[in-house]
Parts: structure tokens; sequence; C-alpha cells
């Protein structure tokens, strides 16, 4: 199992894409795998034939151990090529695991269960030989009794200082509240994605005391600057100019201002993150969510942030990005306006402390002040949306924040050159 990023430590095998005897080329791919980030193809570090699966599919394995065996005919020095030659042996980078564990449970699969599981809890309850039964009846303080990594990491620790009475719940899909279910009515099942996403709002939520505030900015100066530049920019550089890269722009020069908004909780300690690493929300064809990550984003223009802008959203749509540009952000931004939202109440992705939801550009009459006095003009505006995590963010910061991010979007220079 390759390395996938800094903080990917395991991954999932969807589904082989070869079997047993099949013939591979190098770099083609051989397997989809999924983190908790992101789903992607894993290429061969050899040619050869395929010669064992050592992985099966739905098993969760750490980064760095053995998932397929390769036989790769090679031609040694000093032997012909009508010399026959033993085939030599490659590793994809586990040996495989004990089919049962130290107690002698199996390794299972844990799909029977109609309780959700995350990839990290299996995990965990296969490295201690959790049986499902035994699995079942841990108490599980997450939304409708899910278990938690902390809920089996105290179940572990107990069960190895000695017997412990465990308090047995049933176990059942339905949710706390029935939901009624008619005749005509169509069930879909969550997909992979979607349930990691329902997981991590509803822990956002537990976690964090939620504030939004809001500003309405006037972006007159932007939107009339890019429909002059627009085609031009397209010319010169090949690349779409949205309005994506002004906010980010805005997001970092505002950041730097308030450095303690960049911060992440730690219990009770405060982590000021040193590096300026923006989140933007893509939507996918599939209707989900995934946030790629612009990193130093303070350090670049608007040429530099809209190149990277738009490749991170066009991989994304492809499902072609890498775990480690889906991790390390430090603030998030997400554009409600692109559904026509004129404003929003985001939640925030942890364990960052704040979020910026970007409401719709509207053409509005407005008062301005002129050399001979107020008038009324059409301007376009939209709301700044700022949800922020109580427990460390104050009203007086957050709502700062935003308010400095809007005051960069309404100053943009109509001079600027790129």
């Amino acid at each position: 199992m390759p390395k996938m990023g800094e903080s990917i430590m395991e991954a999932t095998v969807l589904k082989w894409l070869k079997k047993p005897g099949d013939t591979i080329e190098q770099d083609e791919s051989v397997l989809e795998v999924a983190t908790d980030k992101v789903d992607t193809e894993v290429p061969s570090t050899h040619a050869g034939t395929l010669k064992e699966v050592l992985a099966k599919e739905g098993e969760v394995v750490k980064v760095g151990k053995v998932i397929a065996i390769i036989t790769t005919d090679v031609v040694v020095q000093g032997i012909t090529p009508e010399t026959p030659v033993a085939p030599i042996q490659t590793e994809i980078s586990v040996k495989h695991s004990p089919s049962l564990g130290s107690n002698g449970h199996s390794q299972e699969s844990y799909k029977s269960s109609n309780r959700f599981y995350s990839p990290l809890v299996k995990s965990i309850a296969k490295q201690e030989s959790i049986a499902m039964a035994e699995l079942e009846t841990i108490t599980g303080s997450g939304l409708e009794g899910r278990v938690t990594k902390k809920d089996i990491l105290l179940y572990v620790q107990n069960r190895k200082t000695g017997p412990v009475a465990v308090r047995v719940q049933p176990v059942s899909s339905t949710p706390l509240v029935p939901v009624s279910i008619s005749a005509g009515d169509e069930i879909i099942q969550m997909d992979r994605m979607r349930k990691m996403i329902a997981e991590r709002m509803v822990d956002s939520k537990r976690i964090s005391p939620h504030v939004t505030s809001f500003v309405e900015a006037d972006v007159t100066n932007i939107v009339l600057w890019r429909t002059k530049m627009k085609d031009d920019f397209q010319k010169r550089t090949g690349e779409a100019l949205t309005f994506t890269p002004f906010f980010i722009e805005a997001v970092a020069k505002a950041i730097k201002d308030y450095p303690l908004i960049n911060v992440q909780v730690d219990g009770d300690r405060i982590i000021r993150k040193r590096d300026i690493n923006i989140g933007m929300a893509v939507a996918l064809p599939s209707g989900n969510l995934i946030v790629p990550v612009i990193k130093n984003a303070d350090q670049f223009n608007l040429t530099g942030l809209s190149k990277i802008v738009n490749d991170l959203a066009k991989r994304a749509r492809e499902n072609k990005l890498k775990p480690d540009e889906l991790a390390g952000g430090t603030f998030t931004i997400s554009n409600v306006g692109t559904f026509g939202n004129v404003m929003g109440t985001p939640i925030i992705m942890q364990p960052q402390v704040a979020i910026l939801a970007i409401g719709a550009i509207q053409k509005k009459p407005a008062v301005i002040e002129t050399p001979s006095g107020d008038a009324i003009a059409i301007r376009h505006k939209m709301f700044l949306s700022h949800s922020y995590d109580h427990r460390v963010v104050d009203g007086a910061l957050g709502g700062s924040v935003v308010r400095r991010i809007a005051d960069y979007l309404e100053k943009f220079d109509s001079q600027y050159s790129i």
C-alpha cells in the first residue's frame, strides 16, 4: 500500500482492477483504494503478471503493507535471452494478515452489521481481534449510538485490564425518530462519501459551538474589472477568470491581519498555524462535496490563484485529487452563491475554527457618496456568512474578520494589472 500523503496511515481496498494471472504494464492501475479523504487508483510499480492478491476488497490496510505479488521476467547480466530465467517476485509494497487474531477471532469485514462503523473503528477492531458480536456490544457516544474512536479505545483499555461490565443495547438501523415510508417512496442508500460527510458534519456540530456573523459587501469594482479583463486573461493564460481567486486573496489578507482565526484546538491548547492553507468546497457530479486545499494561499497573486483554483476544481470533479491536496487546511470557503443562494450558515471543517460562505452577487440599488452628495446607484452586492467556533473565537474577532474580508473586496483596485 503506497504512501498517499503525510496524514494518511491506512486505506481501504475498494476494488481490484486486475485478477491473478492478468498481465500488468508498469504504471498501469491495479486497484482502487479509499482513504478518509479521497478515492484513488494505485498503479503497479513493475510490469509483469499478477500472481497473488493479499488484500481483499473492503479490507483496511496500513500504508507500507504488501497487498499483492507480481512476477516479472528479467534478463540477468551474463545470461542470454535463450537461457531459462526463474521468475522474480516483486511485492507491491504486507505480508498477508493472519486469518486469526491473538484470541482466535477471525478477521471479519463487519459488513453484516446494520450499524455504521467508520474505517478507523473497524481497523482498530481488527487489530485488537474484536469479533463482530463483541463489537456490537460496545456502547457508542456518537450519532445514533455510533461507536467513535474514543469509545473503542476506552473499551480496548478496559478489556486489557480485566473483565468489564458492558452495557448492551439493541442495535438498530432505524433513527432515533422513526421515519414514515409510504408506497411509492424511493429508498436511496448513502454511498461511502455521503456517510463520511454526514458523520463529520454531526461531529463538527457536537464539537464546536457554532456562531455565524453576516456582512454585505459591495463588489462592484471586482465585477466590472473582471468583465473587462476575463477574455484577455483567457487568451493570455488559457485559464478562466472566476470570482473564487478574489475571495481567496481577500481571505488570506484578512487572516494575516487576524492570525488568531488561523488556529486549531487541541484539548485546552490553541495551536496557532503558521501557514495559511485555504480549502475551497467543490460540488461533485454526484452531489457530494469535496474540499481541496490551496497551500500557502497568501503567497500567490490573482493569476497564480486562478491557475490553482481551476486545476483543483477540475481534478476534483474527475476524482483525480491526491490525498495531500485534501489535507492541511486552516480555513475554508464555500461558495453557496453557485446555487443561487444569497447566504448560508456553513458548518466548520474540523479541526479548523472558521468557515466562510459566499453568497450570490446581486444587483441592488444603493446609496453612494459622490463629490456632489449622496446618490442612488445600481451596485453589485453579496453577503458573506462567517461561522466560527465560539470556544476560541469570540464575536468581536469573528465579526472583525468577515468585515475585513469585505473591506478588501470593496477596496479592490480597478486599475489592477495582471
